[in-house]
């Protein structure tokens, strides 16, 4: 390897100001870049016990490079990562953390009982097979060919062998990637189950709803970075509020939005005009006393509006950024 290649120091494990047994998860500063690619770019992150967090960001948001660190299978380049209170790789070791990734490590040829028996008998202290498989929803495929598993049914065998060494740190990234709806309800209920459990929990997710119905908290990610933290009730509360309504009025929507100098934006969804707006109540009271529209909906920004607002395009930031 080329000397240039470690001019910054790196490090990784706990803190010494770290509580006893350490967070589940603390990133300080954390970096990794794969030559002039900075896949993560200063991340600094705290997940307790106990958690559950969704990983939300576009694609090149830098969140498998963060996960991958997290699980000791690649060092970042500057920074440190503490998993568990401990290294990460100590901590995989240990059995005290558990992954379902999206791809990798199935053999086909094999069925889905023999895999996680395989997998067991690598484990110094492995829970039942049959224990495994049962929690994770596998059991009634147990017999079946890895080949002849859809793409869900091969996810929850990941889950089996992830459940293998009662992990107190679970990490999914894109877990029902590939699932239909049913699989995806089911999935999660079998989550839950791990959660109430106390587990501590962390899955990176395109989808906005699995993290809104799932998640204690959520954290966002663009360009390699952190750009927000917090309950999905904090994320979503940017102030900004959309009437959705029914158009009577003679002039155009746009015009109205202009004369108010209020409306952050105005679209058209299947019939209905949508303002986007600060202060719903003027807006409303305008448009019913001037008879311009009937049938008003109000509501607060979503977790998609939210989403796109806040990553936008990762490349115009950050050309040099992708997901690793």
């Amino acid at each position: 390897m080329n000397a240039t290649t470690q001019l910054v120091p790196t490090t990784s494990g706990p803190r010494p100001d770290d509580p006893p047994g350490g967070p589940a998860l603390r990133a300080v500063d954390v970096h990794r870049h794969f030559g002039s690619v900075r896949a993560v770019a200063g991340v600094d992150l705290t997940i307790d016990r106990g958690e559950i967090v969704a990983l939300l960001g576009p694609n090149g948001a830098g969140k498998t490079t963060f996960l991958d660190m997290v699980l000791g299978f690649t060092p970042p380049t500057s920074g440190s990562v503490a998993t568990m209170g401990t290294d990460p790789t100590e901590a995989v070791r240990r059995g005290q953390v558990g992954a379902v990734l999206q791809t990798g490590g199935l053999l086909h040829d094999l069925t889905v009982r023999e895999t996680v028996v395989m997998v067991a008998a690598c484990q110094p202290r492995p829970i039942p097979v049959e224990v495994a498989l049962e929690r994770a929803g596998a059991t009634e495929i147990a017999g079946r060919k890895v080949r002849k598993c859809s793409g869900g049914e091969q996810q929850r065998l990941r889950f089996a062998l992830a459940l293998l060494t009662d992990p107190q740190l679970l990490l999914l990234d894109e877990p029902t990637a590939g699932m239909d709806v049913r699989a995806r309800k089911d999935f999660w209920d079998t989550m839950h189950a791990e959660a109430e459990r106390g587990r501590t929990v962390v899955f990176a997710t395109h989808y906005l709803q699995e993290a809104a119905d799932f998640a204690d908290r959520i954290v966002l990610m663009r360009a390699g970075k952190v750009i927000m933290d917090g309950p999905v009730a904090e994320v979503t509360d940017t102030g900004r509020r959309t009437i959705s309504c029914v158009w009577d009025g003679p002039a155009d929507p746009q015009q109205v939005a202009d004369r108010l100098d209020l409306v952050d934006a105005v679209s058209h969804h299947h019939g209905r005009v949508r303002f986007t707006v600060p202060d719903t109540d003027r807006l409303a009271e305008l448009l019913l006393t001037e008879r311009l529209a009937h049938d008003l909906t109000i509501s607060a920004a979503s977790l998609d509006d939210v989403f796109l607002d806040l990553t936008g395009d990762p490349v115009a930031d950050n050309p040099t950024t992708t997901e690793a």
